[in-house]
């Protein structure tokens, strides 16, 4: 064991016996969200030219701060990088983890966290310059490449390399900026991350069209909120509002149309909206939860296509984020 993961993973057991149960508590105390995001992406969370903070991720955020304070502005977003996210959770200094991060088993397991239902299912891939003349992964060999330290992205480079014999010439950066401006000024040959990453920084470059994103991806990215191990009252909050929105967008109830939706003898439209009783009391929040959220932030598809769908600048397709009756993995629990 590194001293850096012995280090963390006292910080984890330290925060899972003081910090257990009492999260949604500290937060009604405090009157605020502390919700963790990235140093800024686009389309997930990054701050607009007034410093309001947009995206995805973002919107998340104000789902909860809506379930367990009824005001989508009571957050506090605080800025992480790569190296940061999971000790400003696991030591207190945030309530949720919404940026970005990939669920894995060592994650999941080992430094103390809980990772709630994806909020995108992503995978990752490779951008080069178009006059390259690259036009597939498997091109790459000797190719320097540049990523983020200490990121799923760096491991998962390694191993494409190594399964398909092919040349590696690795360019690692702590920070995500230091790894996009060293791409953009040639020091590497192509840049990997997330697919939604990729299209993210891109939309960013000076001369968009001058960079294309190879068609392979490479491994599975289910980007997903995390809480803190040892407080089953918050992780389930977290959990469910996520639901929430998925639910809503099957249902077909938006953030227009919900209150046409108050009259409706639908069993499970009047559970999910609170008109029976029942799901608020369970989860620990007000009946009307599931209702205002809609009210204020709208449905998953509303979400995803004002962040990062076609509507968006970077005009990403639903695939594997579609509903599970239209081809994708979004799915719900049952609300009852």
């Amino acid at each position: 064991m590194s001293l850096s993961f012995k280090k963390i993973t006292i910080l984890a057991v330290m925060a899972s016996s003081v910090l257990a149960g009492k999260t949604l508590d500290g937060i009604k105390k405090r009157g605020t969200l502390k919700c963790g995001v990235s140093t800024g992406l686009p389309g997930f969370s990054t701050p607009d030219s007034k410093g309001n903070w947009q995206g995805l991720d973002v919107d998340f955020c104000r789902a909860l701060a809506v379930a367990v304070l009824g005001d989508d502005t009571k957050v506090q977003y605080v800025s992480l990088n790569a190296q940061q996210r999971f000790t400003a959770l696991q030591s207190g200094e945030i309530d949720v983890l919404s940026r970005n991060t990939t669920n894995t088993l060592t994650r999941d397991t080992s430094t103390g966290l809980n990772f709630t239902t994806p909020i995108y299912y992503d995978g990752q891939g490779f951008m080069v310059r178009k006059s390259s003349k690259i036009t597939s992964a498997m091109q790459l060999s000797g190719a320097s490449v540049c990523t983020q330290q200490g990121t799923t992205t760096e491991l998962n480079m390694s191993d494409f390399f190594r399964a398909n014999r092919l040349k590696l010439k690795p360019v690692v950066f702590e920070s995500n900026d230091e790894v996009v401006q060293s791409f953009v000024k040639g020091r590497c040959d192509a840049l990997t991350t997330d697919a939604s990453g990729l299209a993210a920084e891109r939309s960013k470059f000076k001369n968009p069209d001058e960079f294309v994103i190879l068609p392979e991806v490479i491994s599975k990215e289910p980007l997903s909120p995390a809480v803190r191990h040892g407080d089953d009252e918050w992780f389930d909050i977290v959990k469910w509002t996520m639901f929430a929105l998925v639910e809503a967008e099957e249902i077909g109830i938006t953030k227009e149309n919900i209150s046409t939706f108050l009259k409706s003898k639908d069993p499970r439209v009047k559970r999910f909206l609170g008109i029976t009783p029942g799901n608020g009391q369970a989860i620990g929040l007000d009946e009307k939860w599931a209702f205002n959220i809609i009210s204020k932030i709208g449905n998953y598809g509303e979400v995803f296509e004002k962040n990062v769908g076609k509507g968006s600048t970077l005009k990403l397709e639903r695939g594997l984020n579609a509903l599970w009756n239209k081809g994708g993995l979004m799915f719900s629990p049952p609300f009852r």
